[in-house]
């Protein structure tokens, strides 16, 4: 008899998906729980597996066309009686999210990272999971992230793994001759697109990861009213209470401290002081929401993607480290749950790692404000005192946020920027 195979709803606001891959071919066989092909939502990518065992006889949906949930697939001509629970949608293996910067996502409390794998090579990574054709495992990713080695950097390691991966020793003796300066790896070239002779043009497809993007950030933008606001910071305070703590910190935690999770835990305390930053719109409603859900922009090896720390207000500054280790870890490993990126109430994205100062980023719908982070630079800056105006070295960087006028006018936007800066420039040991 032949079982159909029907496209699964992979959550609850989703109506549709787009068909990236076909695993397997008319004619091939295919066992219960093989991947049968990988579908791309709004929200995930996910691996969808055959609900059966037997023979692919029909694929009535192709690479990238877009079906509605329910809508039958493909089939599959299995042999004796379906066994109860083998009939409808197959369940996807495992939910890839992808970059919606302009999409609201969640969390549960991320629980403190867990031991570090015995052997790297015990996590297997599917192909197209890699990174330019190679893969990390999470011990690799956990090293190059507590020695501050970008992904780009990393890809430059030249690897004595299966296939070329880089092993726990490539990382740790590249690191070693690093520290000796005897490491000479290239900026790796932009991409150039090849074109053949006499095309003055080369029309390249976006990926799903692209056009969700840009869905999106242009529905962002036709929604709300964004409006921006910039205050400088003098982050010297934060940055040596985090150069005194890191030894201790690292031993105590098993990672790195850096200076996002002051700045989290900053919004997080701000938020509290003006609630109706942390709110959303429907209609000709203001939703106010009781608990803190801070979304925090992250780079995966697709691109950029917003995990969720969930009710952040119950949070100590080591409770928010914590979990945004955890999110990382699982961003870069392509571990994050559909519930991983739900939910957020407002959201922060720091686009100062990468050197860049100032930036006017587009509202996370449905909420109502993102805070940006600039690099952090040393300048002379002028200091006011009882004794007189003085010239000294600072940490200074530039805080901008976005927000949506249509609830959020420039006092409290402007008030709420301020207090972030307020509470960056007079930090308290005790609080870490």
């Amino acid at each position: 008899m032949k079982v159909d195979v029907k496209m699964p709803k992979l959550g609850e606001s989703l109506t549709e998906g787009t068909i990236i891959k076909w695993y397997k071919k008319v004619g091939d066989p295919v066992e219960k729980d093989e991947t049968l092909l990988e579908v791309s939502t709004d929200k995930v990518d996910s691996e969808i597996p055959s609900p059966v065992s037997g023979t692919l006889v029909e694929i009535l949906a192709q690479e990238n066309e877009t079906v509605e949930v329910e809508s039958i697939i493909a089939r599959i001509e299995t042999e004796g009686e379906i066994a109860p629970g083998e009939e409808g949608q197959p369940e996807p293996k495992e939910a890839r999210p992808v970059a919606e910067p302009a999409k609201e996502k969640a969390v549960q409390p991320p629980p403190s990272p867990s031991a570090e794998p015995a052997k790297e090579e015990s996590v297997a990574i599917a192909p197209e999971r890699r990174r330019k054709g190679r893969f990390y495992s999470p011990l690799v990713l956990n090293i190059a992230r507590q020695e501050d080695i970008s992904m780009e950097e990393l890809e430059q390691i030249p690897g004595t793994g299966l296939n070329g991966r880089v092993t726990k020793k490539d990382l740790l003796k590249y690191l070693k001759d690093r520290k000796t300066q005897k490491a000479a790896i290239s900026t790796p070239a932009p991409s150039i697109p090849a074109f053949a002779p006499g095309e003055e043009v080369k029309v390249v497809p976006m990926d799903s990861v692209l056009k969700s993007m840009a869905k999106h950030m242009r529905f962002s933008l036709d929604t709300s009213a964004h409006v921006y606001s910039v205050s400088e910071c003098d982050m010297t305070r934060v940055m040596q209470m985090m150069q005194e703590k890191r030894p201790g910190f690292l031993e105590q935690e098993g990672f790195k401290l850096t200076v996002t999770p002051f700045i989290l835990y900053a919004v997080v305390k701000a938020l509290q002081d003006f609630p109706r930053m942390n709110a959303s719109v429907e209609g000709d409603n203001m939703i106010l929401h009781r608990h803190i859900n801070l979304g925090v922009a992250v780079a995966s090896p697709r691109g950029l993607i917003v995990p969720v720390i969930k009710q952040a207000e119950g949070l100590n500054l080591r409770g928010i480290a914590r979990a945004l280790n955890d999110l990382v870890t699982r961003a870069h490993t392509n571990k994050l749950k559909l519930s991983d990126i739900e939910g957020s109430t407002f959201s922060v994205t720091n686009y100062g790692v990468f050197g860049n100062i100032f930036g006017l980023p587009i509202i996370n719908q449905p909420n109502v404000g993102i805070l940006g982070i600039g690099a952090i630079k040393k300048r002379p800056v002028v200091i006011e005192s009882e004794l007189g105006d003085t010239i000294a070295i600072r940490s200074m960087a530039y805080l901008s946020l976005s927000f949506d006028h249509r609830i959020v006018d420039g006092e409290l936007g402007g008030r709420f920027l301020e207090r972030v800066v307020e509470i960056l420039e007079t930090f308290s040991p005790q609080e870490i």
